[in-house]
């Protein structure tokens, strides 16, 4: 049977309508290649690879009926959705609120059950890995609960998220933690068979999330990318822009399902985006490994309108940071890579435009004798005292904080980090250890790392389980 599914790849939807037209009665060649709608040569290597399984008659062949069965329940079917939509109901009621910034819109509960329906009917998923970039609709969670043994992964920006998937599906679906603007971890390249987004509807946002999906796939050609977009008819040269990015990074479009996503909000759209499945091309590969800037979205301090940091703030930025005569190293947002200076030497870091996440992973990204980060004074870990206490504890074997809210001006802060002067004991000697090592994997770093995180980097943990792992630690 895997030969056969071989012939076919990733789409179980043909598969399983060639085995149940074969099983039906005899079909002449020609006949088989209209009715499957598919090419001369799959069809010659399909009943190539169903060798002896076939009767034939002349030029006529089906399927010998005491290996129908067989086929069929190796081919998989469809799952039924009964009770699934009040399921996901509950899940989107508790979900965490959308962020503008973000571009969050929240799918409809029905539009949820539909792609896990869709994804069920068109791959095969007891088999497939499946890979989501970006999640706040939870389709994970309603794949997961209508076909539990799937590989599931999730890929977000938004730590939120990861928890809130990480608690529903009991640990079941694998979570990363990456903003795609600065690139995936290498655990998550190359290991999807199907990526399924629904990116920000900017050209630049489609472009961004289809190259990481590209990245993400074993084999883009034999892959699928399944996205969604959607923008109104009053304007169609946007549409058109993002169609020529998604084609200039080397996909075809297999087929476009209008009006498949429905949404609490975006009327811009018509509260609807359609369903884009793309196939990969051999050239996408190359165009894959493109990078795009960081304002992809339509709102925010990441917006395409979005200014950049002046000049002032990051002047007073350099000074706090340079205080006592250190020397300054000037780094904006981006922690793929460890940053480690020599003694004597600060790094100013510029987050104006953080929408939450960036400010943990740079504190674990940087090893150096002061931080200062620049921040939106409304940044979610400092705008309570309970968000504040987490950030210090949970890095506080690496570094002591000092938050000073309103600074430079009245809509900015600066946080300063600067190491402790020792660490009080073994069990902070051993966490200080790991989060100056973030981009280590944790299994070389730390012997007795949990085996489910013990090939993953500190850095590409959702912040709930760098928080778990520093407890462990602490403990």
């Amino acid at each position: 049977m895997n030969s056969v599914r071989q012939v076919f790849g990733v789409d179980a939807k043909s598969l399983r309508h060639a085995i149940a037209l074969l099983a039906e009665r005899s079909w002449q060649f020609d006949d088989l290649v209209r009715e499957l709608a598919a090419p001369r040569r799959t069809v010659e290597e399909l009943l190539q690879a169903l060798g002896d399984d076939l009767e034939r008659d002349g030029d006529r062949v089906r399927l010998r009926p005491d290996v129908v069965d067989d086929h069929r329940e190796q081919a998989g079917s469809p799952h039924t959705t009964d009770g699934l939509e009040a399921e996901v109901a509950r899940h989107i009621a508790h979900v965490p609120p959308p962020l503008p910034a973000l571009d969050h819109v929240q799918a409809t509960a029905d539009t949820v059950v539909r792609r896990a329906r869709w994804l069920d009917e068109h791959y095969d998923l007891r088999t497939t890995r499946l890979t989501f970039l970006g999640d706040h609709d939870l389709t994970s969670l309603a794949v997961r609960a209508l076909r539990p043994e799937a590989d599931l992964t999730v890929i977000d920006v938004d730590d939120r998220i990861l928890d809130y998937v990480d608690r529903q599906s009991s640990r079941t679906i694998r979570t990363v933690h990456a903003d795609l603007r600065f690139g995936l971890p290498l655990s998550v390249m190359g290991k999807a068979d199907i990526v399924f987004s629904d990116p920000p509807y900017t050209p630049e946002g489609m472009g961004l999330f289809a190259t990481r999906g590209l990245e993400c796939l074993a084999d883009p050609p034999a892959g699928r990318l399944v996205l969604a977009y959607g923008y109104s008819p009053r304007h169609p040269a946007l549409g058109h822009r993002t169609q020529r990015a998604l084609v200039g990074l080397g996909l075809a479009f297999e087929s476009i399902v209008p009006g498949f996503h429905r949404y609490s909000g975006a009327q811009a759209i018509g509260s609807a985006a359609d369903l884009y499945v793309c196939q990969p091309t051999t050239k996408a590969r190359k165009g894959g490994r493109k990078t795009s800037k960081q304002t992809i979205y339509t709102r925010g301090a990441q917006s395409l309108e979005a200014g950049e940091t002046t000049a002032e703030l990051l002047t007073a930025l350099r000074s706090i940071a340079g205080h006592n005569g250190l020397d300054v190293e000037e780094r904006g947002a981006d922690w793929t890579k460890p940053v480690t200076t020599k003694p004597g030497t600060a790094v100013a870091v510029d987050l104006g435009a953080d929408p939450g996440p960036w400010l943990l992973r740079t504190l674990l990204a940087v090893n150096a004798d002061r931080v200062a980060v620049l921040l939106p004074n409304s940044h979610p870990d400092l705008v309570d005292a309970a968000s504040q206490r987490g950030l210090t504890d949970l890095i506080g074997p690496k570094y002591r904080l000092r938050l000073l809210r309103s600074t430079p001006d009245n809509t900015h802060a600066v946080v300063v980090a600067e190491p402790p002067a020792s660490a009080t004991g073994h069990t902070d000697a051993a966490a200080r250890a790991l989060l100056t090592r973030a981009h280590g994997r944790l299994g070389n770093i730390w012997p007795d790392a949990p085996d489910d995180v013990s090939d993953d980097r500190l850095i590409d943990l959702p912040r709930h389980r760098v928080a778990e792992v520093r407890n462990e630690l602490g403990d």
